[in-house]
């Protein structure tokens, strides 16, 4: 997959087109930043061992009825996901993912550089199922070859879908029988969360799945991800090997102090609702027009399909993503909605089909 990133390095940072770049484009939820500004003179133990990290972990822990979940906050999704496989593999094993997955695409071979080989699954939905998983382990037949011991998949996945309790309770089933962790990255978990699929609540999550984080970047925070290990046996010098890898913060509290405020009302879930909503009105507005689409979404990014000469078009007027080409006359675009995304702009674009 060949994805192109329009034109954001090359623009002055303020422009007057609209957005749909992605769900982080802005600086944060005006809450999550009141509840940074309230907790301005305070002063607190740094590394993430303060009252705020401890009182956000708890709601993590009730959120996902885990009491021995061990939660760590981390600032980014790449950090997690590198710390995680890191640790809970040993060298010689591998991690199987699919083809579009984060940890594969967006992250500079961090899963690689750490010595770790991602064995990978192309599927048009984004989602695995569990008739992938066992020709990939066969492949690997001896001690020459790496030996497979994690399964990663993402919630929602890069393709906008959203995998279902039936199918993580499946993919459970295989990891299971398998021998593998099973891993989420959460990144956009709140999005499917609201989603209009039968999707887990977190204590299901948590219950399904050795390992996940929870996406703050992707859904309001200025940065941090929750890092939550519930398989006990993984949970062994965890902060060490965060520390090792760059992902324990001196100011860490910073990130208590976010999440605590973004997971007290659930402020996650209605923010992820709204782009969500959004995300629905503009597919259903592009589909009036006769709009397609690679792949039907159920959260908040959308894949319609669109010629060359309109996404020449488009570009003078919106930031978003060329996801890839189909032929000499057709490309897949990708638009993002987030928490800060308005009706007016998506109005706006919809005017521009």
């Amino acid at each position: 997959m060949t994805i192109r990133r329009i034109a954001c390095q090359k623009e002055h940072v303020m422009t007057h087109k609209i957005n749909f770049m992605n769900d982080y484009n802005t600086v944060a939820h005006p809450e999550i930043v009141e509840a940074i500004k309230s907790a301005i003179d305070e002063k607190h133990e740094g590394y993430g061992l303060d009252e705020r990290s401890e009182t956000a972990r708890k709601m993590i822990r009730e959120m996902t009825e885990c009491p021995q979940a061990d939660v760590q906050f981390l600032p980014t999704g790449t950090l997690a996901n590198l710390t995680s496989i890191a640790s809970f593999l040993r060298p010689h094993e591998a991690v199987i993912a699919q083809a579009a997955a984060h940890i594969n695409i967006h992250e500079t071979g961090a899963i690689e550089a750490v010595g770790h080989k991602i064995l990978t699954i192309e599927t048009h939905s984004g989602k695995l199922c569990p008739a992938d998983i066992p020709p990939i382990i066969a492949q690997q037949v001896d001690e020459h070859m790496v030996k497979p011991k994690m399964l990663y998949i993402s919630q929602t996945t890069e393709k906008g879908t959203v995998y279902t309790t039936e199918e993580l309770s499946e993919l459970r089933k295989l990891c299971d029988e398998e021998g593998l962790v099973l891993y989420i990255d959460g990144a956009r978990l709140s999005y499917a969360l609201v989603s209009d699929a039968a999707v887990p609540d977190l204590k299901t999550i948590a219950k399904l799945c050795d390992a996940f984080y929870i996406g703050g970047a992707k859904c309001g925070i200025l940065f941090g991800e929750a890092l939550v290990v519930t398989n006990p046996k993984l949970q062994d010098d965890l902060r060490y090997l965060i520390k090792q890898r760059g992902g324990l913060v001196g100011k860490g509290f910073l990130m208590g102090i976010q999440f605590e405020a973004l997971l007290r009302d659930r402020l996650d879930l209605k923010m992820a609702g709204h782009a969500n909503e959004l995300a629905r009105k503009l597919t259903s507005g592009l589909a009036g027009k006769g709009v397609s689409f690679d792949i039907e979404t159920e959260s908040n990014q959308v894949f319609p399909i669109v010629t060359h000469k309109k996404d020449k078009e488009l570009e003078e007027k919106v930031i978003y993503e060329k996801w890839r080409d189909l032929d000499e006359k057709d490309c897949v675009i990708r638009f993002c909605t987030s928490w800060a995304t308005t009706d007016q702009e998506v109005d706006e674009l919809l005017k521009m089909f």
